[in-house]
């Protein structure tokens, strides 16, 4: 009976302090939506492009793999400029990754790219690096400035836990005495 009125009361404390909380704080931020970049493919279906360090030097024997709808269609290596051609490639939307970078690309087949489209890609092999003409993505974990650090960061969040920490051990102390 006590126990049962010690979870009810652990409960309902538990309960208050979520109505209180905002509903931003149990949302996660959304991810930032990819930029897409603008690639003319020469004769062929070529694409040209380099794999660069962050200090803007080539880097060799990094794998190049061009995805579309998380399929692989191609794959290349840097050579020791860091430079890389892949071959039959058709105008649309993909995905270019080397090292830990990545990049996504709208490929426009031969004579019918906008004048604003590259005439390469450069993808940097570092994480957190944005480019002109590439962007690189890094995964968030949820410990490292996402949602569940701003949850835990809250200050009422901090105030809940601190009064739960409080009275469980009050109601733990008024059931011990009141069995006596």
């Amino acid at each position: 009976m006590k126990k049962a009125r010690l979870v009810r009361s652990v409960m309902i404390t538990l309960a208050a302090v979520g109505m209180c909380l905002p509903p931003a704080a149990f949302a996660v931020e959304p991810a930032p939506a990819p930029a897409v970049v603008d690639v003319a493919l020469s004769d062929g279906g070529m694409l040209h492009g380099q794999v660069l360090n962050l200090q803007g030097a080539g880097v060799a024997g990094v794998p190049v793999v061009v995805k579309t709808q998380d399929r692989d269609v191609a794959a290349a290596t840097t050579a020791a400029d860091g430079t890389f051609n892949i071959q039959g490639l058709k105008g649309g939307m993909y995905q270019v990754a080397a090292g830990q970078g990545q990049g996504v690309y709208r490929l426009w087949s031969a004579g019918t790219a906008p004048p604003v489209a590259q005439t390469s890609a450069t993808v940097y092999s570092q994480n957190g690096t944005v480019d002109s003409n590439a962007v690189v993505y890094t995964q968030n974990c949820c410990c490292e400035g996402g949602g569940l650090k701003a949850f835990l960061t809250n200050p009422i969040v901090i105030a809940g836990i601190v009064a739960t920490a409080i009275a469980v051990p009050l109601a733990l102390s008024n059931q011990h005495h009141a069995s006596h």
